[in-house]
C-alpha cells in the first residue's frame, strides 16, 4: 500500500474514534507494511513507558521501559525519531526478539510533550527508510490526540 492511501485510511480510523481506534491503526499498520514485523505503541505513564495495543507474532517482555532506557526510552526522552539499521550494533537495544535485525521508534508528541510513542521492529536489516520515517511521524501527529 502506498504510504499517502494508508493515511487517508488511518485518518478514517481515528475519525471513528472509541477505544479500538489506536488499536486498529497498529493493526493496520502491521497488516499493510509485511517489513514491520512488531508494530507497537508504548504510553508515557509515571515516567514509564507502558505498552499498550501491539501487533506482531509475540508478545514482548518489555512492556514497562524506564524513560531514557534503550532505544524506546531515548526517544521518549529526546522527543525525536530513532532509526536503528542493526539492532545488535546498538548497545541501547533492549532484546525482545532474536529475529529483530532493525528498529523505529516515534515519539508521539501532543503540546510539545512526549506522550507515547511507536515502536516498530523488522527482521530485516536496515528496513527502515526515510519515506517510513516520514511517514510514521505523520501517524504519531495523528495518533496524539487519540492517546
Amino acid at each position: 500500500m502506498k504510504r499517502e492511501e494508508a493515511l487517508d485510511r488511518i485518518s478514517q480510523l481515528l475519525q471513528r474514534g472509541g477505544p479500538g481506534a489506536v488499536k486498529d491503526v497498529v493493526a493496520a499498520l502491521a497488516k499493510w507494511f509485511p517489513q514491520y514485523s512488531w508494530v507497537g505503541i508504548y504510553v508515557v505513564r509515571d515516567g514509564m513507558l507502558v505498552l499498550g495495543p501491539w501487533n506482531g507474532p509475540q508478545a514482548t517482555e518489555h512492556t514497562r521501559i524506564p524513560i531514557g532506557s534503550g532505544i524506546c526510552g531515548a526517544a521518549a526522552k529526546s522527543g525525536k525519531t530513532e532509526v536503528v539499521e542493526d539492532v545488535r550494533r546498538d548497545p541501547r537495544y533492549l532484546s525482545c526478539f532474536v529475529s529483530t535485525k532493525s528498529e523505529i521508534v516515534v515519539p508521539i508528541i501532543r503540546e510539545g510533550v512526549v506522550v507515547g510513542e511507536i515502536d516498530i521492529d523488522s527482521e530485516m536489516r536496515d528496513a527502515f527508510t526515510l519515506v517510513d520515517r516520514h511517514f510514521l511521524e505523520k501517524v504519531a501527529e495523528m495518533l496524539s490526540s487519540h492517546l
